[in-house]
């Protein structure tokens, strides 16, 4: 027996006898025993400031570095949340310290892209196309990691193992492989002109044949209805409303990210998705325990422990990834803010992350360990990262590896490894 179907047989008969509850039973434990393995990227547009994320609060030189924004060190007035002794959370997180004490979230340092483009642009490109570097690459590694999972479990192709959330497919998900759209807001459920009996029967007609325009309309007509049925509008927005009490959300992400996580629970067959935040470009006025960035990374945090909480069992087998662009200066500006630089920090949460750890190699922040004098330096390829997933969480061959981030030697000496559980 191959080693990738004996871990499928394990996790198979491990759902069957997972303790969920008779109505849970009945419902949905059919189908999560061969729910296979689930991975959510979020990413910050903008280049959020990943030395305000995960603070190197031992380090005298970032204190020096930031005389106005740097976070006070664990303990002290607006000071971070202590993670191991030399880092620290910036306290506007404290929702996800429950996940970094469960060994359900760790971060990697000093990661990111080996092309030092300051470009917001260029760098979203390659870090979407996973060809740094390289402009041609026409589709994006998600959208080719549709392409090289191993067979859905259940046996079935859905139009919804990738959804995308927000109106426009973004360039991570560019390619030949059909994604399924989930509308941003209260719209994710809402019907639409295409749902009125006889617009559908009328596109049906016109788009019924086997050419290559109508399998895409059939392909995207079912991935629409399938998300429809899994999104329950009504039912969703009375859960949010019981478990908010009345109090308003502070922006839309941890709405969305109830609406994802409970299309995700609702059908175990959406193995992929994606979404993106903007507004981490501070430039000015950037703050510290408080201010613009604690602002953003509020209700980031509050979403996803959210996400964590409603996934419920689900979430055993996911694994979310937040990633950005690039990070920023070590040394704040005139402005009171951070320009755009390098090295940055990746996020890891889920049940097979082996958290409570910052994984990657520190190099310090004295000057002569900054790239071009100025930035983080890059310590850890993002590939790395995304290649371990791959490989332990995904169960993809290295063959499969290479076809996703075609010309990187993931398994090169000295490459960053252990960052998911055995």
């Amino acid at each position: 027996m191959l080693r990738r179907d004996l871990l499928k047989l394990a996790v198979q008969r491990g759902a069957v006898l997972l303790p969920i509850g008779p109505s849970a039973w009945a419902a949905v434990g059919e189908s999560l025993a061969a729910a296979p393995p689930r991975l959510v990227v979020i990413f910050l547009r903008g280049a959020v400031d990943g030395l305000s994320v995960v603070v190197p609060h031992a380090d005298d030189a970032y204190h020096a570095a930031r005389p106005s924004i740097a976070l006070a060190r664990p303990g002290d007035d607006g000071g971070v949340l202590d993670l191991d002794g030399h880092f620290g959370l910036h306290p506007a997180l404290a929702p996800l310290m429950p996940l970094w004490r469960a060994g359900q979230l760790g971060f990697v340092q000093a990661c990111g892209s080996p092309d030092a483009t300051r470009s917001h642009f260029d760098a979203q490109d390659y870090m979407e196309s996973g060809t740094p570097g390289r402009k041609s690459t026409a589709d994006g590694w998600l959208n080719r990691l549709l392409g090289v999972l191993p067979p859905d479990p259940s046996g079935a192709a859905p139009a919804t193992r990738a959804v995308s959330m927000g109106p426009v497919l973004p360039r991570i998900y560019a390619g030949r492989n059909s994604v399924a759209n989930v509308p941003l807001g209260a719209a994710a459920g809402k019907p639409t002109l295409l749902d009125r009996p006889q617009v559908a029967e009328a596109f049906g007609r016109l788009y019924g044949g086997d050419d290559a325009l109508s399998r895409a309309f059939q392909a995207s007509r079912q991935s629409h209805q399938e998300v429809m049925r899994s999104m329950n509008a009504d039912s969703l927005e009375r859960e949010m409303q019981a478990a908010s009490n009345g109090a308003p959300l502070p922006n839309g992400f941890p709405d969305n990210a109830a609406r994802l996580a409970t299309l995700m629970r609702n059908d175990p067959r959406v193995q992929l998705a994606f979404m993106d935040l903007g507004g981490w470009d501070t430039h000015a006025n950037q703050g510290a325990a408080s201010g613009q960035l604690a602002n953003r990374l509020g209700p980031l945090g509050q979403g996803l422990s959210a996400f964590a909480t409603r996934l419920g069992p689900v979430w055993d087998d996911t694994v979310v990834v937040v990633m950005s662009e690039f990070g920023r200066t070590v040394r704040q500006n005139g402005n009171g803010g951070t320009d755009h630089g390098h090295g940055n920090v990746m996020w890891l949460l889920g049940g097979r992350v082996a958290g409570g750890r910052v994984h990657g190699r520190w190099p310090g922040l004295d000057d002569g360990a900054l790239h071009e004098g100025r930035d983080l330096a890059v310590t850890t390829d993002f590939r790395q990262v995304l290649a371990e997933i791959g490989e332990r969480h995904l169960l993809l061959q290295a063959a499969r590896m290479a076809e996703l981030f075609p010309g990187f030697a993931f398994r090169a000496p000295g490459a960053a490894r252990g960052l998911m559980r055995a």
